[in-house]
């Protein structure tokens, strides 16, 4: 793996008991009479099954706002819908908030979810969650360390498992950061979980908008010619295998085979050319945005290109980020100022290039983009002129990978607080992922005792498609 870790900081501290008795038992175990009877009646896989040869997960970290995004209330008071208006989009009847002109433009290629729900309003369980498509227990708990029972596998860690990587790159990349609370606490549901560290996807800590980018890990110092690489790979082979017989608990063995993957990372100019943004034109990389978080998205195109199946693009901290203030997308204070100057402009830019790039370059119709966070924010702004946690009810668009769209999949209340109708649980976004991409949610897989579980327990969004 390529983590490395930097100075973090705080995000703010803050599913039923019946839920929990649905899933408990034989449940956790994906073996549930209920899931048994709705794998054994699957319907066939539709013609948009598999359309998706590519995923990106494109996460705002701290939770964004559905009324400052996706689900404008301009007929609510002002203390509900906020200081923006609602401008009209490139579909008819479709609104979205003022700060997203560029997106506006493109709705005729998203198709919106506007009555997602965790009912957890905690930062890293309703980011479980959401990442893994299995509810954190307890709910509303932050800053748990990932292990039992919150170890279920991240989408990318269960992509590994059900489809490994079919040539030199990880079938699955996590970057430029990842999410942690203070401190230096990950968040779970990031990783292989239960499933081991084998099928860990692969985390870089990079910024791909810094002068002189590189992963250090994939590049080939000037003064070590092929041959002397060659003796280097010989001489640790050796020393593996020597430790080997002497490590009975196999763990060397784990570690062996990740330094093979970056031995052939090494050895591989198009895996190196795909980290290398020299390649691509100052105008394209001024339409993403010469950011952190911009570059990243760049560089996510540039990974699918290069035939990475699933790659998430973390929200990036700010230099300067502090846990007394408003992280990320954690706006528990001046939300309007918040997003109208930092975050808005990031998002408008990056993500209508990225739908503007893939579609000229074809490969839309094949990269499925999921654009979600953690959670929503309250209905009501608070004294502080901020909106806080809400996981009851908030927006995700998807785009791309076979998706219809230009349209909108369910509805909040009035004011925004509560799903109205077409609510979509993050079990149902996990199989509509999965779906996309050409893995049936009700295959089964094994853990390394043999245990099975089904890829995921939620229902395909087929009106998405």
């Amino acid at each position: 793996m390529f983590a490395i870790q930097d100075q973090s900081y705080r995000l703010c501290d803050g599913v039923t008991r019946r839920e929990w008795l649905r899933v408990g038992g034989l449940g956790l175990l994906g073996l549930s009479t209920a899931s048994l009877s709705k794998a054994q009646s699957a319907p066939r896989p539709d013609r948009n099954f598999g359309k998706a040869k590519a995923c990106i997960l494109f996460f705002l970290t701290g939770g964004p706002p559905q009324h400052e995004t996706w689900d404008p209330k301009p007929d609510a008071p002002a203390d509900i819908r906020g200081e923006f208006a609602p401008i009209a989009t490139n579909v008819p009847g479709l609104q979205v908030c003022e700060l997203m002109p560029r997106i506006a433009t493109h709705a005729d290629k998203t198709c919106v979810l506007r009555a997602v729900s965790t009912g957890d309003s905690a930062h890293s369980s309703s980011g479980y969650y959401m990442m893994t498509g299995v509810p954190h227990q307890p709910t509303n708990s932050e800053s748990f360390r990932a292990g039992p029972p919150n170890d279920w596998p991240s989408l990318g860690a269960v992509y590994r498992r059900v489809r490994p990587a079919g040539n030199h790159l990880p079938a699955a990349i996590t970057l430029p950061e990842r999410i942690i609370n203070n401190p230096n606490i990950p968040w779970p549901g990031q990783d292989g979980g239960f499933l081991g560290r084998n099928v860990d996807p692969w985390f870089l800590t990079c910024d791909p908008s810094s002068a002189d980018f590189q992963i250090p890990e994939l590049t080939l110092q000037g003064e070590i010619p092929a041959l002397r690489f060659d003796e280097r790979r010989g001489l640790l082979d050796q020393v593996n295998r020597h430790v080997d017989r002497i490590d009975a608990s196999g763990a060397i063995g784990r570690y062996q085979h990740q330094s093979q993957q970056v031995f052939d990372l090494l050895r591989s100019p198009r895996v190196r050319r795909a980290f290398d943004l020299r390649h691509e034109p100052n105008a394209m990389r001024d339409r993403y945005g010469r950011t952190k978080l911009g570059q990243s998205v760049l560089l996510a195109r540039r990974l699918v290109e290069a035939g990475v199946p699933l790659i998430q693009v973390n929200w990036p901290r700010e230099a300067g980020d502090t846990s007394s203030g408003n992280p990320l997308w954690d706006t528990h204070s001046q939300n309007g100022a918040r997003l109208r100057n930092v975050l808005m402009p990031q998002l408008d830019l990056s993500y209508s290039a990225l739908l503007e790039d893939l579609a000229q370059r074809g490969l839309l119709d094949e990269t499925l983009i999921v654009l979600t966070g953690e959670f929503g924010r309250t209905p009501r702004i608070n004294a502080g002129a901020g909106r806080d946690h809400w996981g009851f009810v908030f927006s995700v668009a998807l785009a791309g990978g076979g998706i219809r769209g230009g349209r909108v999949i369910g509805a909040s209340d009035r004011i925004g607080g509560h799903p109205r109708d077409g609510r979509v649980s993050p079990p149902d976004l996990t199989a509509t992922i999965f779906h996309s991409l050409g893995v049936d949610p009700h295959h089964e897989f094994r853990d390394a005792f043999g245990r099975p579980f089904f890829v995921s327990r939620g229902d395909v969004l087929r009106q998405a498609f």
